[in-house]
């Protein structure tokens, strides 16, 4: 079929309205100019799709690579696009057409289509050159691919050689079927070197966050012989060529970063330093969250990047660890941002004696902190807790920290703070005071459609009506881990956490109980802590009353029974052969203070008057 040499009207608009060949029932004839066609990776090409009106960033697939170093297809080509889709650039999200299939019309025009301006004319001589033809207005110059490589290789310092030499691919062009691809990325996040037993045997691992110039992230992992091999060599905040890398779908449950892919590096990848000068590659990428939105993400297992004004640091304390005794330092910080709330920030390990040392010799002068990756506990309503990978900075180069410092200056300075922790009013957060969202029962009960995307957190005042006394209230637990054992092959008990035998266990409470106030009653599950703290003492010593005093036994679950209490509950959807049913889990209980409560009803009276 004979097509015409021109590009189709509108091409551009098209694509953009359908972002893939998915989007037709029949493909129509999508014919784009090539301009700045250029290398980038190793086996690709980038370029400038154009239609006369229109330009988009666009790649050409690792097909056509032979034809455009052979000189079949140039700058300012046409294309005839036959398969592709459309993918965002994740920090600019600009538009990236990525060319999956396509078909030479025409190896090069000359001039640009649509173009207004002859600053650069193209001259096409297929039997005297091959190649990238350009021809600037005062020479003539015709050059292959190849040679140009070769003089940018022999004119360049090394440094820029290197960079001339390998064809960088951008992140978001990865995917699991390439072959050979290299990118060039900052190390904006590493963690520890830690170690793993599981049923494969012992090793080691780290992860590690990098990020090219468009701002796209991808997590990387290395065991074994590539962790000790790359421990040492990847530094925080450099820049790298990173090759020979396997790269695979994300698992969500351990994602840290917006990538559907993660990478893989094995003792053959090849990890090089790049100079950082000149280097447009951020050096950070925060998404912060407010600290009055921290309640959201309460318990759970998404990590949490903040920003705030800092107002005071701890002296280092030595905490011993429950798991193996080991003692590890620990500083608390806390910080403010522009809602006008607090929360305090536990910094552990490296992060506790160096960092948190620079942070008290700064404190006084109230600098902007940014910390990425913590974890959001329920310790005092809301806290914060850093990790292996977790990063400080102080007064970083962000447009967030010049608007807090604006801010603190003008009226945070001598604005009054209240702590997160001390009392929440969004009906989602996940942590807050027992004041804050009370519901009556019913409200939840009657409501069978809370906690189906996510959990939902309540506060409710009510009394504990029923303790099964005939229930499996417990399970037998590793002293380490905590985690279920079972009974071993050869002796003792075996558990999956440590992945060894252990001689002696201990019991942890799984207990369900009956709460009830005047608008209903419901069953909500407890767990080890907060069933220790309702029937005062361990699961342990009630297994012990049990097994010498029946009587005394049903007499100390009665006791606890009708007495009123404030609870902080989640409430979530759970399905159970296909069937879906609400799951209510104590999350924190406190004996009601009649004083408090008072207080709290001729608040809400006060309103009710009000309105």
């Amino acid at each position: 079929m004979e097509m015409e040499k021109s590009v189709t009207p509108n091409a551009i608009s098209t694509i953009l309205a359908n972002p893939s060949t998915d989007s037709y029932s029949e493909i129509p004839q999508l014919i784009v100019q090539v301009v700045d066609l250029k290398p980038t990776g190793n086996s690709r090409f980038t370029f400038k799709a154009s239609d006369g009106k229109m330009k988009l960033m666009a790649m050409l697939p690792v097909n056509m690579t032979s034809d455009v170093n052979l000189g079949k297809f140039q700058n300012l080509g046409l294309i005839l696009v036959q398969d592709y889709s459309i993918n965002l650039v994740p920090k600019t999200q600009e538009k990236c057409l990525l060319v999956l299939k396509c078909e030479v019309v025409a190896p090069v025009l000359e001039s640009e289509i649509g173009s207004d301006s002859m600053s650069q004319e193209i001259e096409f001589k297929p039997k005297q050159e091959t190649g990238i033809v350009l021809k600037p207005k005062q020479d003539v110059v015709a050059k292959s691919a190849a040679q140009i490589v070769h003089e940018q290789h022999q004119n360049n310092a090394p440094s820029e050689r290197m960079a001339m030499t390998r064809r960088v691919h951008p992140l978001v062009s990865l995917n699991p079927y390439q072959g050979n691809w290299t990118i060039k990325v900052r190390l904006t996040s590493k963690g520890n070197l830690r170690t793993y037993k599981n049923a494969r045997g012992e090793g080691c691992v780290f992860n590690v966050e990098l990020t090219d110039q468009d701002g796209t992230q991808i997590q990387a992992t290395m065991f074994n012989e590539a962790a000790n091999k790359f421990y040492n060599k990847f530094e925080l905040g450099k820049v790298y060529y990173i090759a020979k890398g396997t790269l695979k779908v994300a698992n969500k449950q351990f994602k840290t970063v917006q990538n559907d892919y993660e990478l893989t590096l094995n003792e053959n990848s090849e990890v090089e330093e790049v100079s950082e000068e000149g280097s447009p590659i951020p050096k950070a990428i925060f998404n912060f969250v407010k600290i009055d939105d921290l309640g959201t993400y309460v318990n759970g297992k998404e990590l949490v990047d903040v920003i705030g004004v800092l107002q005071s640091v701890s002296p280092t304390m030595s905490i011993r660890r429950k798991a193996d005794s080991e003692t590890i330092p620990k500083r608390d910080i806390t910080i403010a941002d522009d809602s006008n709330k607090t929360v305090v920030i536990s910094l552990w390990n490296d992060l506790a004696t160096t960092m948190g040392q620079e942070l008290l010799d700064v404190v006084d002068s109230n600098p902007i902190v940014a910390i990425k990756c913590l974890k959001v506990g329920d310790f005092q309503g809301v806290s914060l807790s850093s990790i292996g990978k977790s990063t400080v900075v102080v007064n970083p180069d962000v447009p967030e920290a010049e608007n807090l410092k604006s801010w603190y200056a003008s009226e945070g300075k001598s604005t009054s703070m209240t702590s997160i922790g001390a009392g929440l009013t969004s009906t989602k957060s996940g942590a807050g005071s027992f004041y804050s969202d009370r519901v009556a029962i019913s409200q939840i009960t009657s409501n069978s459609s809370l906690g189906e995307e996510k959990p939902e957190f309540f506060s409710i005042k009510a009394c504990i009506s029923f303790i099964k006394p005939d229930q499996l209230m417990w399970y037998q637990a590793c002293k380490t881990c905590n985690k279920k054992v079972t009974t071993g092959h050869v002796f003792g008990y075996f558990c999956d956490g440590c992945q060894k035998n252990v001689d002696k266990y201990s019991l942890r409470y799984i207990l369900a109980l009956r709460v009830s106030d005047p608008s209903g009653e419901a069953w909500v599950s407890a767990f080890n802590d907060h069933a220790e703290n309702i029937l005062g003492c361990s699961a342990d010593e009630l297994d012990k009353i049990k097994q010498q005093d029946e009587k005394e036994f049903h007499l100390k679950l009665k006791q606890e029974t009708w007495t009123p209490r404030l609870f902080r509950v989640s409430v979530a959807q759970n399905e159970y052969n296909g069937v879906k049913r609400q799951r209510i889990t104590i999350r924190a209980v406190a004996p009601l203070d009649f004083a408090v409560e008072s207080k709290y009803l001729l608040e809400e009276m006060s309103k009710l008057q009000a309105s």
